[in-house]
């Protein structure tokens, strides 16, 4: 999550009452900044609930922030006789939280889903969205823990405001400056707003694992996709604020985290998959064809072939091309994006299945591998599309394609909207 709003960010609407925000404050040189940020956000008329960790106590004082908040500022699970349990009251009560700065501390204990102090222990009683704004010397954002944290919370929802570069503490300049408190209050504007990431209030449409046509009622045509990569960017879509709906080649051997609200809508053959997939299109602002699905069909055998009749003659009939369907149906401002799963002459193969099918984006693996693709929680592809030069993303998480091919969406999105 950058710094700059997603152009989809729903317009301010009245609220009988004002949101109520949590404000976290943790213990690095960056909390003076958390003092500017609780002024606007009492400008913006929030309800603010300060709550401080032991080691933000050795930069800033409970005082100020007390003085200039709605109530005081709270700094332990335990003495408060006006509230016995501070951390289910703030995480049932609160409408976002934003910890401000985040340090890696603290951002480790989180991942860890630890509630040893009042801060972490109300992020983990709430069910209201969560803001980490990650202030620290360059060294330590760049630390592959701190980053894997980050990637961990990052699925289970979290939004991260990364850290602007600046002036650092010490002298030393870089990375891992807290962003301006103006930038950290406008995205806490759009939390309350309805916004949950970079492709919030749009509709995607996925399609996800390998279609199966029926020989027989016993045997069927197949191919080995797993499924994971159409998963994974339902996954992902859900994560950056989209309403997904994922038809699925492969509902009964993969799960959806259970957090996310994502419309599986279960299918077998490919003319169920195409049914599916452009029923729903028209209504989508996104259609991703993840799917590896059968180019050919079978006049299927009414009973079980059985091998003392000798050996059956199979006639193969060529499948509808779904996204060739998608593209005749494609409104105004949507955005298509195919896939190009290809065993030899890879880039040949995109290169014209791009100049008979030109979407958007068009994502190009090698499925002859056997640490990629086809089976694998890896993959390694090359994003085309017809403005700008190809993209590889070297080996890696089906998650992490998936973050950067919706990444180049949400782009596309914000590029329209200037």
């Amino acid at each position: 999550m950058s710094s700059t709003l997603s152009s989809t960010t729903p317009p301010s609407t009245p609220r009988p009452t004002p949101a109520r925000i949590v404000l976290g404050v943790t213990g690095g040189v960056a909390a003076y900044k958390s003092v500017l940020l609780l002024r606007q956000l009492m400008d913006d008329g929030y309800f603010v609930s300060p709550v401080l960790t032991a080691d933000a106590l050795h930069f800033v004082g409970t005082t100020t922030f007390s003085a200039l908040a709605s109530e005081p500022a709270r700094t332990s699970l335990y003495g408060d006789p006006t509230t016995p349990s501070p951390h289910t009251h703030l995480g049932q009560h609160a409408d976002v939280i934003v910890v401000a700065p985040a340090t890696a501390h603290v951002i480790a204990r989180l991942a860890a889903g630890l509630a040893n102090d009042l801060l972490t222990a109300t992020v983990l009683a709430s069910r209201a969205p969560v803001l980490l704004c990650p202030a620290m010397h360059t060294e330590m954002w760049e630390q592959p823990s701190v980053q894997e944290n980050l990637a961990t919370l990052r699925r289970r929802g979290v939004l991260v405001l990364e850290p602007a570069v600046g002036h650092l503490a010490g002298g030393d300049e870089g990375v891992g400056r807290l962003p301006d408190p103006e930038v950290i209050a406008a995205t806490i504007r759009s939390l309350v707003d309805g916004w949950r990431g970079p492709l919030s209030g749009r509709r995607v449409l996925i399609s996800a694992g390998g279609t199966s046509e029926a020989i027989d009622p016993v045997r069927v045509l197949t191919n080995r996709s797993s499924g994971r990569q159409g998963y994974a960017l339902a996954e992902v879509a859900a994560r950056m604020g989209a309403a997904v709906t994922l038809v699925s080649a492969s509902a009964r051997d993969l799960a959806l985290d259970v957090r996310r609200s994502i419309e599986v809508v279960p299918v077998t053959s490919a003319a169920q998959m195409a049914e599916a997939m452009v029923s729903r299109a028209p209504n989508a602002d996104v259609v991703i064809m993840a799917a590896a699905v059968s180019d050919f069909t079978v006049a299927a055998a009414p009973q079980k072939l059985k091998k003392a009749d000798g050996v059956p003659t199979v006639h193969l009939v060529p499948t509808q091309d779904i996204l060739s369907s998608l593209l005749q149906v494609k409104p105004s401002g949507q955005i298509v994006v195919g896939f190009a799963a290809e065993t030899d002459d890879v880039m040949a193969h995109a290169d014209a299945k791009m100049s008979t099918k030109p979407v958007d984006l068009l994502v190009v693996n090698d499925v002859s591998r056997s640490d990629a693709g086809f089976g694998s929680t890896m993959n390694e592809v090359t994003i085309l599309s017809l403005d700008a030069e190809p993209e590889v993303v070297t080996l890696t998480s089906k998650e992490a394609v998936s973050e950067r091919i919706l990444a180049r969406v949400s782009a596309m999105f914000a590029r329209g909207a200037q």
